[in-house]
């Protein structure tokens, strides 16, 4: 009999993280799953740690060349044989009862096509952090226009996908070096508004500094290259550009005053957001949030 979950996790040199990740989502209890891993040609020792655990585990592994994560989520979706499916990072731990708690959610909303939790950060002395408030905003639901916008934020560790939804709408979206964002939009979009829990953490997300998130000028850029070549038709399609553009600058303004200032010339404009955020550049990092 098929799962009733697939969990797909792409591995790519995380030597010093991996072992815990699998560890976590073989813990899981409660639910029929499957653990499938696509190691992406690490060049670590990720490969013999993930042999040496789907022989002790009994999940299924590949190891093969590297060709980037969205072609693995693809791979991995493609093997998936659960009704539902969620992804997974090599560097993260998945609390326990998840899967249950996420899979039963999709039970009781049986019109979703996804649905998503909360995470919370883990840091490399082991201390947990709080949920992140920008996830916490986005419940109950996420609609097309306000993931479009930029106003509510889901995190790539806290989905659950219905698969066969996931698969008519063409999986991950190739074109784009990260996966979650031009998927959520193609869900929202094709699918209608998708329920975000306030009751489930769907992950302990670990901040280890080479996360891709802290890259704001490739994320930005390449989510502003999203919208002009899936929705420039869209009535919203320029305002959006306009608050996404806000969005790097109040991103790059925690991080680095100077960088900021450089910015300005790249992203000013009349939107009000964007007018609001401009004072960070003066309000020192430690009172500041994205």
């Amino acid at each position: 009999m098929a799962p009733k979950v697939s969990v797909i996790l792409p591995s790519y040199n995380h030597e010093q993280y991996v072992e815990a990740a699998v560890r976590s989502v073989m813990e899981q209890s409660g639910v029929d799953f499957e653990l499938i891993v696509i190691d992406d040609g690490s060049k670590d020792r990720t490969p013999e740690i993930l042999k040496r655990l789907a022989d002790e585990l009994k999940f299924t592994y590949i190891h093969r060349p590297n060709k980037g994560v969205v072609a693995t989520l693809n791979e991995a979706l493609e093997l998936a044989q659960g009704e539902y499916v969620c992804s997974f990072s090599s560097d993260d731990i998945m609390p326990p009862d998840r899967l249950k708690k996420q899979s039963d959610f999709l039970d009781a909303h049986p019109d979703a096509a996804a649905c998503f939790g909360q995470i919370v950060p883990l840091y490399d002395d082991g201390s947990l952090g709080e949920m992140d408030v920008r996830y916490l905003r986005s419940a109950p639901q996420v609609t097309f226009e306000e993931s479009f916008l930029g106003k509510k934020a889901l995190h790539g560790c806290g989905e659950m996908f219905v698969r066969e939804k996931i698969l008519a709408i063409g999986g991950y979206d190739k074109r784009y070096f990260f996966e979650d964002y031009p998927l959520y939009l193609k869900i929202l979009y094709n699918y209608g508004p998708q329920p975000v829990s306030k009751d489930f953490v769907c992950c302990y997300y670990r901040e280890h500094g080479d996360n891709l998130h802290l890259d704001h000028e490739r994320i930005f850029r390449e989510i502003i290259r999203i919208l002009s070549e899936n929705y420039s038709a869209h009535p919203l399609y320029k305002k959006a550009v306009r608050a996404w553009k806000a969005n790097w600058f109040s991103a790059v303004a925690v991080q680095s005053k100077l960088e900021a200032l450089r910015l300005i010339p790249k992203v000013i404009s009349l939107s009000p957001r964007f007018w609001m955020r401009l004072p960070k550049l003066f309000i020192p990092k430690i009172f500041l949030k994205f």
